[in-house]
């Protein structure tokens, strides 16, 4: 990494950075984009299977406390072919994802509604904000606070699904406060 002000990580390096969330993410590098000063970070897989690693893009102008652990010696070996197309698809969605979290946060939604949010993105797709409305396959609304009595629309059928949802996180959120570290990861940010 340079020391002049134009930063730059050689590929290989082992980072450390921490998040806005207080999340520290460590990682090899794999990419480093200058110009928007994104990171790309292959660390150990979350789920524990040796096959397979967490690839993690860090936006730095969002990080503090970046620290190089180590610089790289040697150029790379060559990585195996990747699906450049489904990485700049997960790229794309995770910009979305983050754009649609800082449009929420500009308009008041609660972290409540946030973390509701995030839980019906999980199982549906066509989740995005309407306001301070959580709008779900354009049918079905969830308005603050975000309990199952404000799921609303006109598809009985959506509408009791989402409302599951919804009652599923308020369980699961509530065994969570209530003690209970079983769910305790349930609204973990990736």
């Amino acid at each position: 990494m340079a020391s002049d002000g134009n930063e730059y990580f050689s590929v290989g390096s082992l980072v450390s950075c921490k998040t806005c969330h207080n999340q520290v993410i460590e990682g090899e590098v794999l990419a480093f984009d200058q110009p928007t000063k994104m990171l790309i970070l292959k660390s150990p897989s979350s789920c524990g299977r040796p096959s397979v690693n967490d690839a993690h893009v860090v936006n730095l102008g969002q990080v503090s406390d970046v620290q190089v652990k180590r610089e790289a010696t040697a150029s790379p070996p060559p990585h195996p072919v990747q699906n450049v197309e489904r990485l700049k698809k997960r790229v794309r969605m995770e910009v979305e994802r983050k754009q649609h979290m800082i449009t929420a946060l500009e308009s008041g939604v609660s972290p409540e509604g946030l973390k509701l949010f995030n839980a019906v993105k999980r199982t549906i797709e066509d989740v995005a904000w309407e306001g301070k409305n959580i709008r779900v396959m354009d049918q079905v609304t969830i308005s603050p606070p975000y309990h199952p009595e404000n799921v609303q629309g006109n598809m009985e059928k959506a509408v009791n699904h989402v409302r599951k949802i919804v009652e599923k996180y308020m369980k699961d959120h509530s065994d969570t406060k209530g003690g209970s570290s079983e769910n305790s990861n349930t609204l973990a940010s990736p």
